[in-house]
């Protein structure tokens, strides 16, 4: 379920804040949006892969804790990154 260095290059490439950032907080949430929709498409075909399952469950999660962190910090960025993901 890895990303593609392709895919994962052109992610980091749109939401990056400065050249050279992979570590911001948008970079990081965009990157397991992508794997978060990746493993929801294949626990759709695979319904009993319970390990996958919980795999999600545990991106799902440190995905909500950077967007709290993120709201916490600067409002303005958690708004714009939220559209441009189409979260809610």
């Amino acid at each position: 379920m890895a990303l593609q260095t392709a895919t994962k290059q052109d992610i980091i490439k749109q939401f990056a804040t400065k050249a050279g950032d992979t570590g911001s907080p948008e970079v990081q949430i965009a990157l397991l949006t992508n794997q978060i929709n990746s493993l929801t498409d294949h626990l759709k075909k695979h319904k009993k892969d319970n390990h996958s399952r919980k795999g999600l469950l545990k991106m799902v999660a440190k995905r909500r804790r950077l967007m709290n962190f993120l709201q916490r910090h600067d409002e303005k960025r958690f708004k714009e990154l939220m559209k441009k993901l189409g979260l809610k």
